[in-house]
């Protein structure tokens, strides 16, 4: 969608940062971002307040229902999974890491990309919300569990980045370190030690 097509009171998702939920655009100011026309756009997010963002650098996308929020309960997106199938999804790899029809090289920067994530604060909420599409995972799960959950989930996702390094490196051990230069700092600490335990 360009930027032109945007207007007040849009609902909107940042494609890279799905755990800050959907978003309603609030203001819309044409820019120049690198030489480039573009616009900034004031977006409230849900789980992130409110964030201004360039659309010529950030991934705004529709957001499924551009139905206007009527509340608290529509805040929350029905989740119709138990307990126990939410659990497989927080501690299984999102889609994008794992799609076979997504490039080998993408899916090795999209996972290492998941290494922002940690326990702590509100980051351990931020993943869960990105694992669950739940807008408050503590609706349905202790800060205990999530933290168990997520322990599971780390090791899971250093398997993952082990075997994804190793088919890149057999393609182009140069593409390797190209991706792993890139990376932000947390996922070339996790590479390294992934790597140094082969």
């Amino acid at each position: 969608m360009s930027a032109s097509e945007w207007s007040f009171g849009d609902r909107v998702t940042h494609a890279d940062r799905p755990e800050w939920g959907e978003g309603e655009i609030t203001a819309i100011q044409p820019v120049i971002v690198e030489g480039r026309p573009s616009h900034r756009l004031t977006i409230r997010f849900e789980r992130a307040g409110i964030k201004k963002l360039a659309t010529s650098v950030a991934n705004i996308k529709p957001a499924g229902d551009q139905s206007p929020s009527t509340g608290p309960a529509a805040a929350e997106p029905e989740i119709h999974l138990d307990d126990k199938e939410l659990a497989v999804k927080l501690e299984s790899m999102p889609e994008d890491a794992i799609d076979p029809f997504i490039s080998l090289e993408k899916r090795f920067e999209f996972t290492l990309k998941l290494y922002r994530f940690s326990d702590r604060g509100g980051s351990l909420l931020d993943w869960a919300a990105m694992q669950t599409g739940l807008a408050d995972p503590l609706t349905r799960f202790l800060r205990h569990d999530l933290e168990l959950h997520f322990a599971k989930f780390r090791r899971n996702l250093d398997r993952h980045t082990g075997d994804l390094a190793s088919q890149v490196s057999r393609q182009s051990k140069q593409t390797l370190r190209d991706i792993a230069d890139k990376a932000p700092d947390q996922g070339q600490q996790a590479l390294r030690r992934i790597l140094a335990k082969r």
